[in-house]
């Protein structure tokens, strides 16, 4: 799975663990996401600007939520973007 496909379905399996369903159906919400197969977590960013769909993401998670759903957020992709450059991470997951 690419990067940013990885990235966005950690987020969501672990937003899904606090609010149950429902963080699918805000994920639906992001511009860009797509919901490949929610039994296996499979989602698909489908954009030009993958760090933008990221960052999407954690706000509609942080609208509704507040702080602590965004530190949700960078916890559950913490171990996924130290594969990547300082460049590639988004930036509502630097802590």
């Amino acid at each position: 799975m690419p990067p940013f496909n990885s990235i966005a379905s950690s987020i969501i399996k672990e937003q899904e663990l606090i609010i149950g369903p429902m963080a699918w159906a805000e994920a639906q919400k992001v511009n860009g996401l797509s919901i490949v197969n929610r039994g296996t977590g499979e989602v698909n960013v489908e954009s030009a600007d993958p760090k933008g769909v990221i960052d999407r993401l954690v706000a509609q998670y942080e609208r509704l939520f507040g702080r602590a759903s965004h530190e949700v957020c960078i916890e559950a992709a913490a171990s996924l973007i130290k594969g990547l450059s300082p460049a590639e991470v988004p930036a509502s997951l630097l802590a």
